[in-house]
């Protein structure tokens, strides 16, 4: 039983990334890594822009309740994404970067720059 719906919540996790990695494209940013991950964080998608790497975290709700899906990016979420870029830059070296998101909330799709900071 919890298999099936862990499998039915990764199927649907991986069609947001889809979507959001095709919105991304159409907005001329290029795929470079999907799915990074190390002990303790994963990034959903590592993309080019212009000079620019982004971190691209991915976030789908039904609808906006409780916050939406804004509101599922917590201090913790944050931390373990910064964790898993430190290990990525630390392998293919140092450049610029920002942390974006891409909020699904059933059918719309909102980009948020720099939706968080790091101090590196």
């Amino acid at each position: 039983m919890f298999a099936k719906a862990k499998d039915t919540t990764v199927a649907q996790g991986q069609a947001a990334e889809s979507l959001a990695l095709a919105y991304l494209e159409r907005q001329g940013l290029r795929l470079l890594t999907r799915n990074f991950r190390v002990r303790g964080g994963e990034l959903d998608l590592i993309m080019q822009h212009g000079n620019c790497l982004v971190f691209v975290e991915v976030r789908q709700r039904k609808n906006a309740a409780f916050g939406g899906a804004a509101a599922s990016i917590t201090r913790q979420k944050q931390a373990r994404i910064l964790l898993a870029a430190r290990h990525y830059l630390a392998r293919h070296g140092e450049c610029p970067c920002r942390f974006d998101c891409v909020l699904l909330e059933g059918e719309r799709i909102e980009w948020l720059h720099n939706a968080f900071t790091s101090n590196f």
